[in-house]
């Protein structure tokens, strides 16, 4: 689709307030229309480099006509507590940010007042809920950046207060959108019978192993394989992890965490008629794209089944390791998190 005609059909679907789905059908989209040019963003923690390269991305003089005039107008700075990586940085990158006209707020409610959009950056995922639910109120459709949160118990709160206050949100990560991923998931190789990805995998005390930072290679993970996982098992130690899913369909697909040595991002996806090895890391630019699409239509491009399904696959682990390497079924794991979260008050 080129570029004018791309345009205009985004333009067509806000308009309207609906999307016509594959199947001809009328998909609901949460929030109000509104005009296509110079729509304002407000930025909820500048404590990740994720703010600073979205700022440049959208700011700059040179912007690309693919983010269709949104930019970044607001900022609330505070982002983690007691993660001294991640509040060291907002002095810098609070003044980065500014370089672009980018202003400094002193509350996620004056945020509110000065923005259409939302993008909640918090790099510490256990902020997530409270800094999300006064955006859901408010009726700002947001992206959330990762990790959704630090618990999928969390997660199921935030999607429910969505469904609530009828406002579209999604989270993501950029390794969703790695080089050569849409086509293989296109069906252009047939049917995806197995796949295995890797990526970095920092710990942080405060977040389970896999959210901090194995969440990039296991959204790509999930990005290839779909939601169905039914069982998880992980191998561990100081250096690497291992994790296994088994789907429903008996596929599998397994995630490799690196902690020593070269880390880099990647994985190969096993198909019907060929094995695809999946290129570079593509950059921020093709989840932003995304995001912009989604604050024009209200149409998440990640289902909440798999966002859900991605936390439970990363929880299923951090259980295994601690039963010493017996399979997890993620079922449990998914009742278990919907319980905590009934007794979440919102």
């Amino acid at each position: 689709m080129g570029t004018t005609t791309r345009r205009n059909f985004i333009e067509r679907t806000v308009l309207t307030g609906t999307v016509l789905g594959m199947t001809g059908g009328a998909l609901e989209v949460y929030g109000h229309s509104a005009d296509m040019k110079g729509r304002k963003i407000g930025m909820i923690g500048l404590d990740t480099s994720h703010c600073v390269a979205f700022t440049k991305a959208l700011n700059s003089p040179e912007v690309k006509d693919e983010f269709f005039g949104y930019r970044i107008v607001a900022a609330y700075p505070h982002g983690s507590r007691d993660i001294a990586s991640s509040v060291e940085r907002i002095p810098g990158y609070t003044a980065e940010v500014q370089k672009y006209g980018v202003k400094i707020v002193q509350s996620i409610e004056e945020l509110i007042a000065e923005s259409d959009v939302v993008l909640l950056e918090t790099n510490d995922g256990r902020l997530h809920l409270e800094q999300a639910i006064p955006v859901i109120k408010a009726g700002k459709r947001m992206f959330i950046d990762k990790p959704m949160t630090a618990s999928l118990a969390d997660a199921i709160s935030i999607f429910d207060a969505a469904r609530k206050w009828k406002v579209s949100i999604f989270s993501g990560s950029s390794l969703r959108y790695i080089t050569g991923m849409d086509e293989i998931i296109s069906g252009h190789f047939g049917k995806i019978l197995g796949a295995e990805t890797y990526s970095p995998a920092k710990l942080e005390k405060t977040h389970p192993d896999l959210f901090w930072y194995g969440i990039h290679g296991v959204e790509t993970l999930f990005a290839a394989m779909g939601t169905g996982c039914k069982s998880v098992v992980r191998t561990s130690n100081e250096n690497t992890d291992l994790v296994t899913g088994v789907w429903n369909d008996g596929r599998i697909g397994t995630f490799r965490g690196i902690r020593k040595g070269t880390a880099d991002y990647g994985g190969t996806i096993f198909c019907e008629s060929a094995i695809r090895v999946l290129g570079g890391y593509a950059g921020y630019n093709p989840l932003l794209v995304q995001i912009i699409n989604f604050f024009m239509t209200g149409i998440a491009p990640v289902r909440e089944e798999e966002t859900l399904e991605i936390l439970a696959f990363m929880e299923a682990a951090d259980r295994c390791k601690t039963s010493m390497g017996v399979p997890v079924l993620m079922e449990n794991v998914m009742r278990e998190a919907a319980e905590k979260a009934s007794r979440i008050k919102i």
